[in-house]
């Protein structure tokens, strides 16, 4: 068996690999080869992120790596070539070492079980749940303190928002500016934050995405293993783009609820073009205060496990 980097022409192989051996899964879908072709051709592209088991020149199975977020996939094999799993996974993680990554994570169904114990199989944990959320339309909220302004994001606002983002947002404070206000897909006035009285310093922040040209929460599988984006701890990471997005940050626990009224309040006024027929959210399952203002106020669509690797 030999384990090799991407080579021109390996897409069609990818596709009849992973095409093969999904059918069984619930929820699949199947691939197009014109979509990874699309992603070979950019000029951003690695052919040394792409493992591929080759037997008698023959491509049997792939695994991808993706440095920039971490994230490792599961190693899709010709059915009697399964062997060829372990190799391909140890390939993807001996390269992220070699690029200094110091942890990787995979995402997948939580009803793809096979796939799942694979990963833990080899050394991932379990950590943690993306949960998935929405607000059906004709639900109202009580928005309490309206007397609290919502201040549209400043730059100088971003040291306050990445420590009260510690162990929520995946970006460092100096790649914050670029996220916040650079990001082709929202603008930086879809970010609002609450200010303390005299210091002015921000006490909570909260993002709502409108654009109807994004998918309908309705509409979306929400097992499907899909970051949605505008949600806090998902920066970085490829995202679906979900309208009527929102989502919070607040510096101090016990000011949760009110704080993530006012910011839902404030921004559901800016929504204004009618394309918002319900609310969204994603919310990690370890951000407690944060799950806790979710479950009581928005409905659970869905989640989907983490699986996460120390190297």
């Amino acid at each position: 068996m030999k384990i090799r980097t991407f080579q021109p022409d390996d897409e069609a192989a990818q596709v009849r690999v992973f095409n093969a051996a999904i059918t069984d899964l619930p929820g699949f879908k199947f691939a197009a080869e014109a979509d990874i072709r699309k992603r070979t051709a950019n000029l951003a592209f690695d052919p040394t992120t792409r493992f591929y088991a080759e037997e008698a020149g023959k491509v049997v199975g792939y695994c991808t790596l993706e440095p920039e977020q971490g994230r490792v996939s599961f190693p899709w094999c010709d059915v009697g070539f399964e062997s060829a799993a372990p190799q391909l996974l140890e390939a993807a993680v001996q390269s992220a070492r070699e690029r200094g990554l110091t942890q990787l994570f995979a995402a997948y169904r939580r009803d793809w079980q096979p796939v799942l114990r694979f990963f833990t199989d080899h050394g991932f944990a379990h950590t943690r749940d993306m949960i998935n959320y929405w607000l059906p339309p004709g639900d109202s909220l009580t928005v309490v303190n309206s007397s609290q302004v919502a201040d549209q994001l400043k730059p100088e606002d971003l040291p306050a928002l990445a420590a009260m983002g510690q162990g929520v947002l995946r970006l460092p404070a100096a790649k914050l500016e670029s996220y916040f206000f650079g990001n082709p897909y929202f603008p930086s006035s879809s970010v609002r934050v609450l200010r303390a009285k005299g210091t002015g310093v921000p006490f909570a922040v909260g993002l709502g995405i409108e654009n109807g040209d994004y998918a309908d929460v309705r509409k979306i599988d929400p097992l499907a293993p899909c970051f949605r984006l505008g949600a806090f701890g998902t920066e970085g990471l490829n995202t679906k783009r979900v309208n009527g997005l929102f989502s919070f940050l607040v510096a101090e626990p016990d000011r949760t609820i009110t704080a993530a009224l006012t910011l839902l309040g404030a921004l559901s006024v800016e929504m204004t073009d009618g394309s918002v027929n319900a609310f969204a959210a994603q919310c990690s399952s370890d951000a407690r205060h944060l799950v806790g203002f979710y479950s009581r106020y928005f409905k659970e669509q869905g989640r989907f496990p983490l699986l996460e690797l120390a190297l």
